[in-house]
């Protein structure tokens, strides 16, 4: 299925691969491994390369999160700039002659409980072997344990610096010396492309940085470059796609995020609506009882990653763990 349909055509690949990573919640290293399987499976080098900038600037864990912290237009704002992103530099990378394949083998594995490894189980035989019930099950388990216990770190140092900001900036410090227009676009990009930082805890201190005055479209560049570019994921990308497709993916990133910042802040000129006056308003409208109740599931499931993050850190003696990884080039 993946060679049929990011495989086939240099536009309808671009666009299918966009969209499939809209709603995936993974980080900019997360994508990585997650990418270079669709390619070893047959996606072509533009639809891979939209795959690895829509998914980190995007997820469906970042859209409820805006939603709450800053507005709707903001919450459907974000989803599309990382589809008009994506689909740009996949289309510029297929325009081009020549691809490069990917040296790493996917994990075909059973996700719900290792049953069968891929190889000797091929996955046709293996979709019969756990019922619908089952999966969903899994994937609950999944998402309350391994992909908060990757989020939670980074969302809770994503509160602290808003935090952080909302304490120490002046009121309108930003609007005052920087607000917005290009210089505010270009320097929320010098600060995103090296930083590493998920779609997710970006938004809280996106969210701080627009009510001490910073636009909506500088707040834009910021929430795009940031989750979508680190220093280390772009060194695995270069033997991932290449040196061109990386220098491809760098640019359509830079410069559609300054040109989508700009235009984000039209919109929000021309319909005559202030940010900074409705961020936050959605959390008006859940009850008190739920948003307590669910700040307490949130803080018990994020005991465990928080502690273990802290333990691995500051332990004399290490601990290993028996899990293992696949880097670029295929070692473990």
């Amino acid at each position: 299925m993946v060679a049929k349909h990011l495989g086939q055509g240099r536009f309808s690949s671009v666009f299918k691969s966009a969209l499939l990573g809209i709603p995936i919640p993974l980080c900019s290293c997360g994508v990585l491994p997650a990418a270079a399987s669709l390619k070893k499976q047959g996606a072509n080098n533009g639809a891979t390369t939209a795959f690895l900038i829509s998914t980190p600037e995007s997820g469906v864990d970042s859209m409820a999160i805006t939603y709450a912290l800053l507005d709707p237009l903001m919450t459907v704002a974000r989803p599309v700039a990382a589809f008009i992103t994506a689909t740009v530099a996949g289309i510029t990378e297929n325009l081009f002659p020549g691809s490069r394949k990917a040296a790493i083998t996917p994990d075909l594995s059973c996700p719900v409980d290792g049953c069968c490894d891929g190889i000797d189980c091929p996955p046709d035989i293996h979709k019969n072997h756990h019922g619908m019930m089952e999966k969903i099950r899994s994937g609950f388990v999944y998402a309350a344990v391994e992909i908060w216990g990757d989020l939670a770190r980074w969302f809770f140092l994503g509160l602290l610096l808003a935090g952080v900001i909302s304490a120490s900036v002046p009121d309108a410090f930003f609007e005052r010396y920087l607000g917005s227009g290009l210089p505010a676009m270009l320097l929320m990009l010098a600060i995103g492309i090296p930083l590493y930082i998920c779609a997710t805890a970006s938004t809280p201190i996106a969210a701080a940085l627009i009510l001490k005055g910073v636009s909506p479209g500088a707040a834009l560049v910021f929430l795009l470059a940031g989750p979508a570019t680190n220093i280390t994921s772009l060194t695995v990308l270069t033997g991932v796609l290449g040196r061109r497709a990386t220098i491809i993916y760098l640019t359509a990133i830079a410069v559609m995020s300054v040109v989508l910042g700009l235009a984000l802040d039209q919109v929000y000129s021309i319909a005559g609506i202030s940010i900074q006056a409705v961020a936050g308003a959605a959390g008006e409208v859940v009850p008190a009882w739920i948003k307590n109740t669910a700040t307490l599931v949130l803080l018990a499931l994020s005991v465990k990653p928080l502690l273990g993050g802290f333990l691995k850190r500051f332990s004399p003696n290490p601990v290993i763990h028996s899990h293992h990884c696949t880097d670029s080039t295929g070692s473990t």
